[in-house]
């Protein structure tokens, strides 16, 4: 069964919700900016025109039902800070893959964390997902110990796995089973 849009999912400090058009201001804010972009698999935003081609493959993504792409928006505003999504859907492995953005005047807060445990909860909740993986830049710790902070286990390296911006990179692949989530009843994980 294809993903299935969920309604939006409240956090404590921010909504995770679906990608609309509107928000397209807001994430050139984000995804304008080297300092965001930099490990990422793809280029910087240098006009509008690049959040409207991205926008359009979204959304064509997402209508396969492999995709569903979010914005991680302040909760009280409503307004995007950054993203996140599920993607590369395999239905018969009840497996997807996660990925996450957040603007640069938002890091160190703990609001992506607050955001992917929401996404995280509703995958293996609602959605019935088994297993979710995430690739991260080896020099992107930052990312590492977020997705380990959520209870993610570092699987192995993939030696230049990715070619972007004109360069190999190697990834770190991590893995979280939804009978690891949530991590133990002593995480600093919220509910």
């Amino acid at each position: 069964m294809p993903l299935q849009p969920p309604e939006p999912i409240d956090a404590e400090r921010v909504r995770v919700r679906l990608l609309a058009e509107s928000d397209l201001p807001a994430l050139f804010a984000v995804n304008s900016d080297e300092a965001v972009t930099a490990l990422l698999p793809y280029a910087t935003w240098k006009t509008p025109a690049d959040g409207e081609a991205w926008f359009k493959r979204m959304t064509d993504l997402q209508a396969s039902g492999l995709t569903l792409q979010f914005v991680v928006a302040d909760k009280a505003s409503d307004r995007a800070i950054g993203t996140c999504l599920l993607f590369r859907l395999e239905e018969g492995s009840q497996r997807a893959e996660l990925g996450y953005a957040l603007g640069r005047a938002h890091w160190g807060r703990g609001l992506m964390q607050e955001a992917l445990q929401a996404l995280i909860g509703h995958a293996f909740g609602p959605m019935a997902l088994r297993r979710l993986e995430a690739e991260v830049d080896t020099r992107n710790p930052a990312s590492a110990r977020l997705l380990q902070r959520l209870g993610f286990s570092r699987e192995g390296l993939l030696r230049q796995r990715w070619v972007t911006k004109g360069v190999a990179k190697d990834v770190e692949i991590y893995g979280l089973l939804r009978d690891e989530w949530p991590v133990s009843p002593d995480s600093t994980l919220r509910r």
